[in-house]
């Protein structure tokens, strides 16, 4: 099961720089991300959200590649494969989009919204769905943005160790 973690950071890219890192820490095998999203909140008061999972051209993409195959088989009952495979492929990437653009994969959009009202203006928020992390590795490589957990899915012993962990400073080297 995947723990949900909202952190706070002050800055509009600083929570953009946070899930950079955590992405060449996943290169690592250090951490497990199942999903991934930025919201900013400018200093007017906009709040902008950034999904790292693009639903749309996701569902297009496999749904042509899934259309011309198809189209490419029918199109052989009718010994035309190539205009098969264009006409499939066109339908494939057409349905593909559309079921991209109504589905709601990992973190549930509503409760994005409504976190990104709260956080105050010239600011941004992570959410991480976590599948599994080494967070004694993790941890100390996000400390230097200094983050404020805002909301998480773990326990609350799990909660206040991290809260701890994230505002213990690392020792000077």
């Amino acid at each position: 099961m995947s723990d949900l973690v909202v952190l706070g950071f002050d800055g509009t890219g600083t929570a953009d720089e946070v899930l950079t890192k955590l992405r060449s820490l996943k290169k690592e095998n250090l951490i497990d991300l199942e999903d991934a999203c930025v919201v900013v909140r400018d200093s007017t008061g906009a709040v902008q959200v950034k999904q790292a999972v693009h639903l749309v051209s996701l569902g297009a993409a496999s749904g042509a590649s899934t259309g011309m195959l198809i189209g490419a088989l029918a199109g052989l009952l009718v010994l035309n494969p190539l205009a098969g495979m264009a006409v499939g492929g066109l339908a494939g990437a057409g349905f593909g989009a559309l079921s991209g653009s109504l589905a709601d994969y990992g973190i549930n959009d509503d409760f994005i919204k409504d976190i990104g009202k709260h956080i105050p203006n010239g600011s941004s928020a992570l959410f991480v769905l976590i599948r599994k992390s080494t967070p004694d590795k993790v941890l100390p490589e996000i400390q230097q943005y200094n983050p404020r957990v805002l909301k998480t899915s773990l326990s609350n012993k799990q909660e206040e160790q991290l809260r701890a962990a994230l505002e213990h400073k690392p020792a000077a080297a």
